[in-house]
């Protein structure tokens, strides 16, 4: 159902995931105002029935904003969370409310410092989109965002209301934010091996991702998230389904030998584990590999 009087939107960070949500609210007539650091002439995004184009250029320049907005999505990766300081104050007052589309547990705390006022909304993001070589974003899946049950989801209901990306509201957002956090732990040892999603059909990579899966699970629960024993078969069984050629977005940051992600999605398991006093063995030998992999030296 289309919403009578849509919010007025931005996204800034308009990567696989930002390109997504800016082509969903422009096939249905609400474009966004696009910020991010390239002065892109139009994004396009892939999907099984064809693409959709959404006309640019992307904003640069923060002063070049002169209105502030409803709603800002914020789909930026978890190192570059100080980058959006510019933006948001331009985009934002007390009023507004910014749905940060991101990995981790950790997203109102690390956007607070930069908020301008506004209220900060975690969110869950479900779909697989990846960058291709031609610029463009390949989506994979049918994009779906759960969000937490409080007010301010509501505005990010009525902005996406009707487009191809739907939104849910969840009762126990903690929960299943921590089963997308073991997700993509996992998925994390894609970085160390180089491969894709086929990798997990080895029986020795099973084995390896479902140690780490009951470790990450000990943690979740310490943090209060409600799983079932059987969440880690699940998880695997996921990646035993998906296209061998499936990547990550951690992968790909790997492979373009950017800044990874692996303290939001690796190393918090750690930390609240040691915080739990919970052993975490896998995570002690795989959380220095990745950041070795991230941040060098060498």
């Amino acid at each position: 159902m289309t919403p009578r009087n849509p919010p007025s939107v931005a996204l800034v960070g308009p990567g696989a995931i930002g390109t997504t949500v800016a082509a969903s609210l422009h096939e249905a007539g609400r474009t966004p105002v696009i910020c991010g650091r390239s002065a892109l002439e139009r994004l396009v995004l892939r999907h099984d029935d064809g693409e959709i184009v959404v006309p640019g250029p992307v904003v640069t320049d923060p002063r070049a904003i002169k209105d502030k907005v409803d709603l800002v999505f914020v789909a930026v990766k978890a190192t570059q969370v100080a980058s959006t300081a510019p933006w948001i104050a331009a985009l934002c007052n007390a009023r507004s409310i910014i749905c940060v589309l991101q990995n981790g547990v950790e997203q109102k705390p690390a956007f607070a410092p930069y908020a301008s006022g506004a209220a900060v909304l975690p969110s869950v993001v479900w779909f697989p989109a990846q960058r291709e070589s031609d610029a463009s974003v390949w989506l994979r899946a049918s994009p779906r965002i759960t969000l937490p049950d409080v007010p301010e989801s509501h505005r990010v209901v009525s902005a996406l209301g009707g487009t191809r990306c739907s939104v849910e509201v969840a009762e126990d957002f903690v929960t299943l934010a921590w089963r997308k956090l073991m997700q993509n732990a996992v998925a994390g040892l894609m970085v160390l091996t180089g491969r894709r999603a086929g990798m997990f059909s080895r029986s020795d990579i099973t084995a390896l991702s479902l140690a780490y899966l009951r470790e990450c699970l000990e943690v979740a629960r310490a943090e209060g998230a409600k799983l079932d024993d059987d969440v880690p078969h699940a998880i695997v069984d996921g990646f035993h389904r998906a296209p061998p050629d499936l990547g990550t977005s951690i992968l790909a940051d790997r492979q373009g030998n950017r800044p990874l992600e692996w303290d939001c999605r690796n190393g918090v398991v750690q930390r609240y584990g040691r915080a739990h006093g919970i052993p975490t063995p896998i995570s002690d030998l795989v959380v220095p590999l990745l950041a070795a992999a991230s941040d060098g030296p060498g």
